[in-house]
């Protein structure tokens, strides 16, 4: 690890790691909860329209991804609340529609060698400037996660309840949006936009094998995603290992781990449950049929 310390580049990429670890399964918690586990993919293929855009007009491509991200949030939540189109289906439509513009204006460039960083991570190639960028987007993400952590739950429990309370859900389900679409732009160097979605739901899903509270699943869930990705980024180093696959396997690996080991603590219960009911001698047995009688 102290190795690791050396190198210019490792101490950035350990800061994004912790930045991303804990501003993704923050967001996802709550997508997790509103049952939209694949809207970070679906922002993710989206935002790759946005990167085509930077490369093609030689601006910045984390930027493009930014405002293409924000917008299609914004059109999946409008064409979800005002159409008969179903939420997924309009997931699909616009996952289509970006990754297909994405390839497009990124070819119309002279090649796609340039999208290859952004689709399945890069996080060694991250300069000092870009994770100034992605500090302040994470410190964003974190504040409105504070800041409107209550009525963001009371709607992902029952947009109708949070209605009747008096919330504006609408305004709500595009803060989440629009909050995932960030979090897509800030994951997306590192884990890759294929793979951002991953980092999202499944420290989430680990973290609900331990815990049953909102809050405490959240929290758990920052721990896991912070453990995976910076143990990813430190493998990934010390074997010469693509970072965003080594961080979201190893994610995948704590959630099995911790279904295996929560299978393995019901099954105990059960079983010793299922003892104490039983008579644990034949005369206990014939005691008990006399008492019944």
């Amino acid at each position: 690890m102290i190795d690791l310390l050396r190198y210019d580049f490792m101490r950035i990429a350990l800061v994004l790691a912790v930045l991303i670890g804990l501003t993704a399964p923050a967001v996802g918690t709550f997508i997790v909860q509103r049952r939209l586990a694949l809207l970070g993919d679906g922002i993710g293929h989206i935002a790759l329209t946005g990167i085509g855009l930077g490369l093609l007009t030689s601006t910045s491509p984390v930027l493009g991804a930014l405002v293409v991200s924000v917008l299609g949030a914004v059109a999946i939540e409008v064409l979800r609340a005002r159409s008969r189109t179903g939420g997924d289906v309009a997931l699909a439509l616009l996952f289509y529609g970006g990754l297909a513009g994405g390839v497009l204006l990124t070819n119309l460039r002279g090649g796609g060698s340039g999208l290859q960083s952004y689709l399945f991570g890069s996080i060694t190639s991250v300069t000092v400037e870009d994770l100034y960028v992605v500090a302040a987007l994470a410190a964003a993400v974190l504040a409105i996660v504070a800041l409107f952590g209550r009525e963001l739950f009371l709607l992902c429990q029952d947009e109708e309840v949070a209605r009747a309370s008096g919330l504006p859900a609408r305004a709500l389900s595009l803060l989440i949006a629009v909050t995932a679409a960030v979090t897509v732009v800030i994951a997306m160097r590192a884990i890759g936009l294929l793979l951002v979605s991953a980092l999202m739901v499944v420290p989430v899903a680990a973290a609900q094998q331990l815990t049953r509270g909102f809050r405490d699943t959240m929290l758990t869930a920052m721990g896991i995603g912070v453990l995976s990705a910076v143990s990813g980024l430190v493998g990934s180093f010390e074997y010469d290992l693509p970072p965003g696959p080594s961080i979201v396997l190893l994610a995948l690996a704590v959630y099995l781990l911790l279904v295996l080991w929560r299978t393995i603590g019901d099954s105990v219960i059960r079983r010793d449950r299922r003892s104490r009911t039983l008579p644990s001698s034949p005369k206990e047995a014939t005691a008990d049929a006399e008492v019944r009688r």
